[in-house]
């Protein structure tokens, strides 16, 4: 049996935040990533008040649950206020950006296919290199995304 293959428990608070550089007052925390399993990596985005992420594109999928807070989701032309509870997809290549709204941090999972990614930026058009299970702004960087 694999590393990946393997069951795995482990507490949330126990891993890692990172800041997200492309978005304002942004963290990602990869609770399973592609060392843990082979299909599908899953995410916790902590979206500070007022923090956000800007309009941009994945070549991959997102299935996300909103776990506190609110925010303000465009997706597509179309734009949803979104609580806790709430469930989202973002299809392949559709235009998408997040806003938080009110006094509490706005989080999330986002599930999405362990397949590699790009995330580019509509307003300034930079592409930012997303590998499974990681993010990694740095599209030169010498660890090929493994710097967190």
């Amino acid at each position: 049996m694999t590393k990946a293959q393997e069951p795995f428990v482990a507490r949330a608070e126990t891993i890692a935040k990172n800041i997200v550089e492309a978005g304002e007052n942004t963290s990602i925390q990869v609770l399973i990533g592609t060392d843990r399993a082979p299909n599908f990596s899953m995410r916790c985005f902590t979206i500070e008040p007022a923090g956000g992420m800007p309009n941009h594109t994945n070549v991959v999928e997102h299935e996300q649950y909103v776990l506190a807070g609110k925010a303000e989701v465009g997706i597509a032309d179309r734009t949803f206020n979104v609580q806790k509870g709430d469930i989202l997809f973002i299809p392949a290549g559709v235009p998408h950006w997040y806003r938080a709204k009110g006094d509490e941090a706005f989080m999330f999972l986002c599930v999405v296919p362990n397949q590699p990614d790009t995330l580019e930026e509509w307003q300034e058009r930079n592409t930012i290199l997303i590998l499974p299970g990681r993010m990694c702004m740095n599209m030169n960087c010498p660890t090929a995304g493994s710097c967190w």
